[in-house]
């Protein structure tokens, strides 16, 4: 039997087994299964695959896309440019990440965004960020991070966030894990009163459906966006290069 699995510190949010679930039941795959293996540090990784020989394939979740990195034997050129990895393959002994969040963020963005876009706003600067960023630089949309402890000169904190920035940033994008899991009650600090028709609130997070984040967007009238799509193209990226039916790097 082949092993998949999600590895992240809290799992009950996730709807990735659910998905490979019916995956396998709709596509008649039996001798596959999928797990969640939530791990509280990054340093039980190496005893969870020699306790489990079966595993072809993981995907990675918060909080360890980035740190995984350093636990593999290889990673894809783009992943490593990025610097995080979501996917990762098993082949005998060697393992090799991939970052499946760039195509997933990149086609849910195209299929839904008709919102005129001059820049955006990136909340947060994890790993779910950095794939993001990548995107958005490849399409030529220029973007600014906001966190609360920027760690770089040219990020913003959210205290400087105002109707200025907001006119000038008709796509935002949440990817930090506030709405999800223990977080449901919490949003993004951002000037929601200057949110409007014009803009796009796009939030990686997709448990439950309508985060406060997408509600608060909703409310005043700018398209919203949950991650779910995403999380489907995505996970079908990594079926393929779990099974070596798409190759990349």
């Amino acid at each position: 039997m082949k092993v998949y699995g999600l590895i992240g510190k809290q799992l009950d949010h996730s709807f990735s087994k659910d998905y490979f679930d019916r995956k396998f039941q709709r596509e008649n795959i039996v001798d596959a299964k999928f797990e969640l293996f939530p791990i509280e540090e990054l340093s039980l990784f190496e005893t969870l695959i020699h306790s489990q020989p079966q595993i072809c394939g993981l995907a990675v979740t918060i909080p360890y896309k980035e740190q995984i990195i350093q636990k593999l034997d290889e990673v894809d050129p783009i992943a490593m440019a990025v610097g995080a990895v979501n996917c990762i393959v098993f082949n005998e002994d060697r393992t090799k990440g991939y970052n499946t969040d760039i195509i997933g963020f990149e086609k849910s963005l195209k299929e839904s965004c008709t919102t005129n876009i001059e820049s955006a706003l990136v909340l947060g600067e994890g790993g779910a960020s950095k794939a993001i960023q990548f995107v958005l630089t490849n399409a030529g949309i220029p973007f600014t991070i906001v966190s609360r402890n920027p760690t770089n000169q040219s990020y913003m904190s959210y205290d400087v966030l105002n109707e200025t920035v907001l006119q000038h940033h008709q796509l935002i994008v949440n990817c930090t894990p506030l709405g999800m899991g223990s977080l449901i009650q919490e949003k993004p600090d951002i000037p929601y009163p200057f949110i409007n028709e014009s803009h796009f609130l796009f939030d990686l997070n997709y448990n439950p459906a309508e985060t406060l984040f997408l509600q608060e967007g909703r409310m005043r009238g700018a398209t919203v966006m949950n991650g779910l799509r995403m999380l489907e193209i995505q996970a079908e990226e990594n079926w393929l290069l779990w099974n070596g039916i798409k190759k990349l790097g």
